[in-house]
């Protein structure tokens, strides 16, 4: 596992925005409160990880009054938000990597960890800061990376004679056609969350118009105007008139999608693969994960994933603690990782130097997969500008519940968008 995660790290590339702060350090003595905020509710994937390593952490740093709260994703994104706009923030706070942070840096708002990342060069790869860094300066410490995966109940697969998960896109319409004839419903998707949406959309586009199209349509550096992104959409679309997806998805939560998944309502499941604990941990549940398959294999090839070092955590520049903050949230994102990577909901940023002997499979096999990667395309909705990513979510949002075409997403988004 060591020389397949070191060939991970070695696979994923950098972006390049604002300047360096400062910040004094308190005086010897005093107790120093730290606030954090993040993700990890009591139900999502990497909260174990959280409490262990806030556990370790704070333990060997009493000098610290350390407080955190974690807020529900999409809800987050807001609330994060917000605080950036009024000059509120905590200390420490959970962002994403490209223009989610980029955002933030751009205004101000973010401190620069240059210094404080030179105690932690030897354990953290400079590869892994590459969608946190911004006109050659760190704002943000990585925790794990992902990818987003096709997760199968192969109970449900054996049922129409698939014994593994369709490798091809003709095997997985063919294999969706016969459990929906078995009365099997083929895929669950919270219409509630749009990134979500984004987890089936996403995938679908890059594997008709390729890695490198797709991620100069996010970057604007090319028009939303593509024939084949509009054949994706509607491919999306067809797939819920032929009833692959669960019709009371539309109004769920990931949450509740993610416990029918586990309790054998779907037959497939595509988000991220930080999912691989919860599922490995599931007494009965009979999983395997892989990539979703190619569609245009003139344009798109397998190992071009939608994913990548995303995860971070970031430092306010209005931190009035904000040197000691930043060294407190190197050793934080380095425990984060650990415990992460060791319960299988994530792919470690940081250097391993400790046994991985309890690693579950699912989470070998996606280390097989991005072991084999080509390239990686940042999650749409935070390799994007706020305001462009809430035009597309918006879309993203009308093509699942139907109000849309793939003609009028295209045309929608490139009015909108370029």
């Amino acid at each position: 596992m060591k020389k397949i995660v070191a060939l991970v790290l070695a696979s994923v590339m950098a972006l390049s925005i604002a300047g360096c702060g400062s910040a004094s350090a308190p005086k010897a003595g005093d107790k120093v409160k730290i606030t954090m905020w993040c993700i990890a509710t009591e139900s999502d994937s990497n909260r174990p990880a959280y409490d262990k390593a806030i556990a370790e952490v704070t333990a060997a740093h009493p000098e610290i009054e350390f407080e955190w709260e974690a807020t529900e994703n999409e809800a987050y994104k807001t609330k994060i938000k917000a605080a950036a706009a009024a000059n509120e923030m905590p200390d420490i706070f959970f962002t994403w990597g490209g223009a989610f942070l980029g955002d933030f840096v751009k205004n101000g708002r973010v401190y620069c960890l240059d210094d404080a990342y030179k105690n932690f060069t030897k354990d953290l790869p400079e590869a892994m800061l590459g969608n946190t860094t911004y006109d050659g300066k760190h704002y943000g410490i990585p925790l794990t990376m992902n990818i987003v995966g096709l997760f199968a109940n192969m109970d449900h697969l054996n049922k129409v004679g698939y014994t593994e998960v369709p490798k091809t896109y003709d095997e997985l319409i063919d294999c969706c056609d016969k459990l929906v004839a078995e009365g099997i419903i083929p895929f669950g998707c919270s219409g509630k969350e749009g990134w979500c949406v984004t987890e089936y959309i996403e995938p679908l586009i890059e594997k008709q118009i390729g890695a490198a199209a797709l991620s100069d349509v996010f970057s604007k550096k090319a028009s939303w105007n593509n024939a084949d992104i509009t054949k994706a959409v509607n491919t999306f679309q067809e797939w819920i008139n032929k009833g692959y997806f669960d019709p009371s998805g539309i109004a769920l939560g990931n949450d509740e999608v993610k416990n029918n998944f586990m309790q054998g309502k779907y037959a497939f499941y595509q988000n991220g693969t930080w999912n691989c604990a919860d599922f490995a941990a599931t007494d009965g549940l009979n999983v395997q994960v892989t990539e979703f398959p190619v569609m245009d294999s003139s344009k798109a090839k397998l190992g071009q994933l939608i994913g990548g070092p995303s995860d971070s955590l970031a430092v306010a520049a209005s931190s009035k603690n904000a040197e000691v903050a930043a060294n407190f949230a190197f050793e934080l994102g380095r425990a984060i990782c650990h415990y992460s990577y060791l319960s299988g909901s994530g792919l470690p940023a940081w250097n391993v130097d400790y046994e991985t002997p309890d690693i579950n499979e699912l989470t070998k096999t996606v280390a097989g997969i991005c072991n084999k990667a080509d390239a990686y395309v940042l999650f749409g909705d935070t390799a994007m500008d706020a305001d462009t990513a809430q035009i597309y979510l918006d879309y993203i949002g009308k093509i699942y519940g139907g109000e849309i075409s793939g003609d009028d997403f295209v045309a929608g988004l490139t009015k909108d968008i370029g």
